[in-house]
C-alpha cells in the first residue's frame, strides 16, 4: 500500500510560479510511474504531466508544455514545477501512482491517489 501526499499549492497571481510536491511512502514508490492531474468545478479531471519510473521519460498535456516540469527529486518525491501560471490553471491538483511504472495520460491507469492540493491563480 502506497500513500501519497501533495503539498505546495496556494494563491498566486498570473505569471507567478508554484512548486508542487508529491511525497510517496514505501520503497516501491521509486519504481512507480507518477502522474499529476487536476480538476476544477467547471472542468472534468484532466491529465497534466507524468513521469515513468525512469525520470528521463515524461509526458505533458499540451496546455502545460513548456511551462510545467515534472521531476523525481529523490526516491520518494516527485515535483511539479509550474511556471508562468495562468488563471485557467486554477484547480485542485492530485498526484497519482502507477505500480506498472508507466507515464500514462489516463487516470484509470493509476492505482493510488493523494488528497489533492489547491492552486488558485488570479488574473
Amino acid at each position: 500500500q502506497v500513500q501519497l501526499e501533495e503539498s505546495g499549492g496556494g494563491l498566486v497571481r498570473a505569471g507567478d510560479a508554484l512548486r508542487l510536491v508529491c511525497a510517496g511512502s514505501g520503497r516501491a514508490f521509486a519504481t512507480y510511474g507518477v502522474g499529476w492531474f487536476r480538476q476544477s468545478p467547471v472542468k472534468e479531471r484532466e491529465f497534466v504531466a507524468a513521469s515513468s519510473w525512469n525520470p528521463e521519460t515524461t509526458n505533458y498535456a499540451d496546455s502545460v508544455k513548456g511551462r510545467f516540469t515534472i521531476s523525481r527529486d529523490n526516491k520518494n518525491t516527485v515535483v511539479l514545477q509550474m511556471n508562468g501560471l495562468k488563471p485557467e490553471d486554477t484547480a485542485t491538483y492530485y498526484c497519482a501512482a502507477d505500480p506498472a511504472g508507466s507515464r500514462a495520460r489516463f487516470a484509470n491507469r493509476y492505482t493510488y491517489w493523494g488528497q489533492g492540493t489547491q492552486v488558485t491563480v488570479s488574473s
